[in-house]
């Protein structure tokens, strides 16, 4: 392993030069996302039965870490909505400080990750699971916000999913229309903003709105303040939880439960920024990097946090150059906690539940869950049964019980896959037709040969090799003759893979495409007919093509 692995992404930053435009870029980012998220923490904050503050403290200790000890140039850290399950859970069981233990712990798993070189791990989590999960995630969160959305006389509300929606349905009498009307006056700012002008910040702008709106028309809505009439004002000291051995059994599952999403989110949302920045994050140092920050976190008071994917792409569609800006975007939040805290008592609760039923949305993938239902039907039952425990059981088993089946289901179809008889024969092709590959290749064309299934965690290696030849070719031959089987996750990460090269300006060639991988590839729009990606029957006629292309550039 190269030293580089373990080295924060701002110390190659500063060795490589850093001037005064850059950070001017990186500030203007950094105050852009800081805009974003003051809502987003608040909401999240109570969200997850904590309070405001709490969400702002974890956004400002963590989000500063996590961009000036990560692995990655542009990722943006803080709360999000994947902890908010957990969170809650936690608290309710355990009390706030069981959460703080929890946290920390969790740090120190995420720090031992990263050490045993486990960062690339994420990619053996099944596409399924990964959306099925999110998805659950999603509705509890919106179901969660129906009381302060409709401003529901409930004292307690049960947590959960059905018991929840018994007692909204009970207290149905108790609606106050004041604050359904100030809740959808929120969510259509948001809506509206977002179709007509998405460079504005519309979570921020429909608080202010709103707030304002409450204050002068003195509407009768539940606000911040009514609820959290004590909420403290400024950073407090950091201090050490106190830990017990009894609590530390007591939270452990908790902790590695905060571990694993921590890690999951932040590396997918490391992927991501990857993709849209054309940078390369170290995966293990993100890891520790994500650990030192919720040590962090838990020891100023505030909640877990990981890489934040929505605010990561802001970041970056703002200008983000390096990870200052990440920590512009913490010194900005800390300016507002030391000089605005009071203004958040008159945010409306409505308006923070329009929030997050939008955050809610965004988090559903709705369109990926449907494409999802359209796989066969193992990837189906996969799907849904990690849905299904989520909302209706618990997280982590949710989690456990669908990479399990995943794992078990693929496992059989690999079995159904092996063929006995014809190998004498296949070897022999083998020899005559792929020894040697790229001694007729013109310049500009790189071959890969793809033998055996093509599963989740292969084509990270893929996007590897691609990265490795420095110069990306014109033209890219994949090779499948040899590829008997393609999954869900296959396919997305195999469309992934084109449209890395596509942007990098290289043709992508599939030659000898089995019928399970073509009837996959169909699902994702890569088959035959498909514009992004061209067909040949045999590696020869592959060859021919990639000269014409090449003509044809």
């Amino acid at each position: 392993m190269k030293p580089e692995a373990y080295t924060p992404k701002l110390l190659t930053v500063f060795r490589e030069g850093y001037s005064a435009t850059t950070f001017r870029a990186d500030a203007i980012a950094g105050l852009t996302v800081a805009i974003v998220a003051l809502p987003l923490a608040m909401a999240l904050g109570i969200a997850s039965g904590a309070s405001p503050d709490k969400g702002l403290i974890t956004a400002v200790v963590a989000g500063f870490l996590i961009s000036a000890l990560g692995g990655s140039r542009v990722q943006v850290g803080g709360p999000t909505g994947a902890f908010v399950v957990v969170i809650f859970n936690v608290i309710a069981s355990h009390g706030y400080d069981g959460l703080l233990v929890a946290t920390f712990l969790a740090g120190l798993i995420l720090i031992l990750a990263g050490v045993l070189r486990l960062g690339q791990m994420i990619k053996y989590i099944p596409h399924p699971v990964v959306t099925g999960f999110t998805a659950g995630i999603a509705v509890i969160i919106a179901s969660s916000q129906v009381k302060d959305f409709l401003g529901l006389a409930i004292d307690k509300v049960p947590a959960d999913f059905l018991p929840k929606w018994q007692a909204y349905l009970g207290a149905l009498p108790s609606a106050s229309w004041t604050a359904i009307g100030v809740g959808i006056g929120a969510l259509a700012i948001i809506i509206g903003l977002r179709r007509l002008a998405p460079r504005l910040p519309g979570f921020l702008i429909s608080v202010v709105v709103s707030a304002i709106v409450v204050v002068l028309l003195k509407l009768p809505v539940e606000t911040v303040g009514s609820r959290f009439p004590d909420m403290p004002a400024g950073l407090p000291m950091p201090t050490v939880p106190e830990i017990s051995f009894a609590k530390i059994t007591a939270v452990l599952p908790s902790a590695f439960t905060i571990a694993f999403l921590a890690g999951i989110e932040a590396l997918l949302s490391a992927v991501v920024a990857d993709g849209m920045a054309g940078t390369r994050h170290r995966s293990n140092q993100e890891l520790i990097g994500q650990g030192v920050a919720n040590i962090g976190s838990a020891l100023f008071g505030g909640l877990p946090a990981t890489g934040a994917i929505a605010r990561t792409a802001t970041n970056i569609r703002s200008g983000a150059k390096t990870p200052v800006a990440g920590i512009m975007h913490a010194v900005f939040l800390l300016l507002f906690i030391l000089f605005g805290t009071d203004l958040m008592a008159y945010v409306p609760m409505a308006a923070l539940a329009a929030i997050l039923f939008m955050v809610a949305w965004g988090m559903s993938e709705y369109q990926r869950f449907l494409a999802l239902l359209r796989m066969p039907n193992s990837d189906r039952a996969v799907l849904l049964l990690t849905f299904g425990l989520t909302v209706l059981v618990d997280l982590t088993v949710a989690i456990g019980v669908g990479v399990t089946l995943a794992s078990l289901l693929f496992m059989a179809r690999m079995a159904e896959t092996v063929e006995v008889d014809g190998i004498g024969r296949r070897d022999a092709e083998l020899d005559a037709e792929d020894l040697d590959q790229r001694d007729d290749l013109p310049p500009g064309v790189e071959v890969f040969r793809i033998a055996g299934p093509f599963f989740f965690g292969v084509a990270g290696e893929l996007l590897d090799t691609l990265r490795r030849l420095g110069q990306s070719p014109r033209v890219i031959i994949l090779r499948l003759r040899l590829m008997p089987l393609l999954d869900a996750s296959g396919a997305q990460a195999l469309e992934e893979f084109v449209e890395q090269a596509r942007i990098a300006g290289a043709e992508v060639i599939l030659s000898g495409v089995q019928p399970q991988p073509l009837s996959m590839l169909d699902r994702v729009g890569l088959g035959e007919t498909s514009p992004k990606v061209a067909h040949a029957a045999d590696y020869m006629r592959a060859q021919s093509l990639a000269v014409e292309l090449l003509e044809k550039k």
